[in-house]
């Protein structure tokens, strides 16, 4: 005993060697919380386990995200843009994820991927997904009529060529004959997958459907790259007078973001994943700043969610940091920035759960309802710095 107290008087005293080296940051470096959890019991919830237990590498970055996300990102004050790539909807991270976040008022609008969206119809038309294996022959596949989505499975008949005769016949329809942007076309898709959700007596299980009932805008970066732009092909040739303008998409999501910093506010992107859709939702601060002339410095929040490097040079792994000579993060908010390197679907349904537990839902923004003014607001600037 004696031993062990002199060892601890000793490991106590300074060594002369470090008395004589200065480190005034050393405290500000080691001011982070103590690494010591708890063992898990497999009783905690979901949220306290994450805040808990979730300490370093990925999963300290999806923990200081869904901080950022609840604690910043959800003021009222800041409008949340979403983006969504890779196959989501099939997953059923459309009913699980992002219908519950559109209905709680956490996503104000959103950029997807078409086939996300053709996928979702599925949902709403009662037409099932069904769990199944990627070790499988897929040549046996083709040839009894079903179609693999890595480990997701659905028929090419009464699935997919189902869901594309109701998608023709909808666009077909009196409202859809004219030009228009994406977000118009989704929303005027959500409205029949609404009704059809009644028909078929399901709740709140398309994101297209929501995003109608909440008036959330969602745009797709590419229009023709899904089987609902290659239906919206196939019915032109029939003389069908739909017409797809990507200019009209640009406008619209580039006026919600200076509105969003024009009324006092802040503007945040959750992006899921990377790809056109990341891009096209940060690619509003550059329009603003770079073709429009409009003094802005960047979006104030960023959390994105990705499996791509970023050493490759391709846009889904490019972080925050890169996006600043961009002008499409403003460069005083990159503490505000965070990374996780993880698989979506994975990531997606914690952030939904973390966010619903720790926070309020919020009071719908309905920026559909206000594109118009949005746009006004945004020509008014453009000619006011370009006379």
């Amino acid at each position: 005993m004696k031993r062990m107290h002199r060892l601890r008087e000793n490991l106590s005293e300074t060594p002369d060697w470090m008395k004589k080296k200065k480190c005034p940051r050393k405290g500000q470096y080691l001011a982070g919380k103590r690494i010591l959890p708890k063992g898990i019991t497999g009783r905690e919830k979901l949220a306290d386990m994450m805040s808990e237990a979730f300490l370093a590498y990925n999963a300290a970055r999806l923990r200081e995200g869904c901080e950022l996300y609840t604690r910043k990102m959800l003021e009222n004050d800041v409008t949340v843009g979403m983006s969504l790539a890779g196959a989501l909807t099939p997953a059923g991270l459309g009913c699980s994820c992002v219908v519950p976040l559109i209905k709680a008022g956490f996503v104000d609008w959103i950029v997807a991927t078409g086939a996300n969206l053709y996928h979702d119809m599925h949902f709403a038309l009662n037409m099932p997904l069904h769990v199944g294996s990627h070790l499988v022959d897929d040549s046996d596949l083709r040839a009894n009529d079903v179609v693999r989505i890595y480990d997701v499975l659905l028929g090419y008949t009464d699935c997919l060529m189902a869901t594309d005769e109701i998608l023709r016949a909808i666009l077909v329809q009196s409202e859809f004959q004219k030009e228009m942007g994406t977000a118009e076309l989704h929303y005027l898709l959500g409205k029949y997958m609404a009704e059809w959700e009644r028909k078929n007596k399901l709740k709140d299980v398309s994101v297209l459907a929501a995003a109608y009932r909440c008036g959330v805008p969602v745009f797709t970066s590419s229009p023709g790259d899904s089987t609902i732009g290659m239906n919206v092909a196939g019915v032109e040739l029939r003389g069908n007078k739909l017409r797809v303008n990507p200019s009209i998409d640009v406008n619209e999501s580039t006026a919600i973001v200076l509105a969003a910093k024009r009324s006092g506010g802040k503007s945040a992107v959750m992006l899921m994943g990377g790809g056109s859709p990341k891009n096209f939702m940060l690619q509003t601060e550059p329009q603003i700043q770079e073709v429009l002339r409009i003094k802005e410095v960047g979006q104030d929040y960023f959390f994105q969610v990705t499996d791509a490097r970023p050493d490759t040079g391709g846009l889904s792994g490019a972080t925050p940091h890169e996006a600043v000579s961009w002008g499409k993060v403003d460069p005083n908010r990159l503490p505000d920035a965070v990374v996780c390197y993880t698989d979506t679907t994975l990531a997606l349904p914690m952030i939904t759960h973390y966010a619903l537990s720790r926070h309020p839902k919020r009071k719908l923004k309905r920026l559909y309802d206000k594109r118009d003014a949005m746009i006004k607001a945004l020509v008014r600037e453009y000619f006011a710095h370009n006379k």
